[in-house]
């Protein structure tokens, strides 16, 4: 296997910020946090740059910014590869979610509109066709497209921006999470989730954001 030296992500150089390196970052960003690369999955900066049709700069600077968000691990050979997560590292992330999920979706709840709640809905149409084909990608990228949607109504960047760094570390975990589970049905929660919001009841939110976000990844972990 071709392994990266970790002096190409320390490099004393000074790194480009433009939009190859911005592009590189989003694009395989998306990848890891969608769970499209599974859970070791080795990478090489030569690669990315054929991947991605970009130099080895911005490839390297994408990548030094994924290593520091979690998405991928350098080791101390320079291996870059995404994470294999302990069960003690799952527990923690899923207790970030349980701490970080149900606040910002209680911060939405004053401003769950009817238009909303109508979009929520509509991608758990899209939820179900993604399990109906049994596409673990699609899933995964909807699932969080139905989180976050709630969540840009709390009004609160910070703490939304630290969930996405959960959900990044998670990505190829949650690839072998759906694997495991096989569901064939839309999730239970998200019913709950919808139906919280609707009555304006925000314990029964919190309740159901926590039991959604937390456990299937507790399964995972046992």
């Amino acid at each position: 296997m071709i392994t990266v030296a970790p002096m190409l992500l320390n490099s004393s150089k000074p790194e480009p910020t433009g939009a190859a390196n911005d592009v590189v970052y989003r694009r395989l960003r998306a990848q890891v946090m969608h769970g499209e690369i599974l859970p070791g999955s080795a990478r090489t900066l030569r690669g990315i740059g054929k991947e991605f049709g970009v130099s080895m700069t911005p490839a390297r600077e994408a990548m030094r910014r994924l290593v520091a968000e979690g998405a991928f691990t350098l080791s101390s050979s320079g291996r870059i590869s995404t994470p294999e997560l302990s069960n003690d590292r799952i527990e923690e992330l899923a207790a970030l979610r349980a701490l970080l999920e149900p606040e910002l979706a209680a911060r939405a709840l004053p401003r769950a509109h009817f238009a909303l709640i109508d979009r929520l809905q509509s991608i758990n149409g899209v939820i179900g066709q993604a399990i109906a084909r049994q596409d673990a990608v699609g899933y995964i990228r909807t699932n969080l497209e139905f989180h976050r949607t709630l969540y840009l109504r709390a009004q609160a960047p910070a703490m939304l921006a630290m969930a996405e760094t959960v959900w990044l570390q998670m990505g190829p975990t949650m690839r072998s999470l759906y694997e495991k589970l096989r569901r064939s049905e839309l999730p239970r929660h998200h019913r709950l989730i919808v139906a919280a919001l609707k009555a304006g009841d925000e314990p029964g939110l919190r309740l159901a954001v926590r039991a959604d976000v937390t456990q299937g990844l507790r399964m995972l972990a046992q």
